[in-house]
């Protein structure tokens, strides 16, 4: 099982079929929204949970192990972004061009923006290395896909990397 861990101890757990959709819907958000240095971090990050490159059932991060800025200011602003990304998700922005139909992409996004918006990043203990570095960032994009890819992790983003 793949695990999303808000900082209260609420977990979202998948299957390697639902991190898989919840991954895509995500990067097609992502990818949308990033203009802020963090924003790419966590590009970076989520292009990370890619089962294709990484291995099935061994993708996740904790919300709590984040680095989500040096400042309350950066903190927030970092907390909105990916609620807007979530927010984005759910409204079903370019589920279209996926080939496949996504049943529980969208209980699965609610979930998680539930665990994300009740989270508090002060109270955040950053890992080492969970967040990529700013010299880490997603700033490549998948010309085919209309994404960020995984650079400087691999050249393939998640759409790319699905026959693997």
């Amino acid at each position: 099982m793949n695990e999303f861990e808000g900082g209260d101890g609420r977990h979202l757990s998948m299957t390697n079929g639902g991190t898989a959709v919840f991954v895509d819907v995500l990067t097609f958000a992502v990818s949308e929204l990033a203009r802020e240095p963090w924003d790419f971090r966590f590009a970076a990050l989520l292009s990370l949970q890619d089962q294709n490159i990484m291995g099935r059932g061994v993708v996740g991060f904790a919300l709590d192990e984040l680095d989500w800025g040096d400042s309350p200011q950066d903190a927030a602003a970092a907390k909105d972004f990916l609620l807007r990304v979530l927010d984005l998700a759910l409204s079903r922005h370019r589920w279209d061009e996926l080939t496949y139909e996504p049943p529980r992409a969208e209980g699965y996004l609610r979930t998680y923006r539930s665990m994300v918006e009740d989270f508090d990043p002060a109270t955040a203990k950053p890992g080492a290395n969970v967040l990529p570095g700013p010299h880490e960032a997603a700033m490549a994009s998948c010309v085919r896909h209309r994404v960020l890819n995984a650079l400087p992790f691999w050249e393939a983003c998640v759409f790319c990397t699905e026959g693997v």
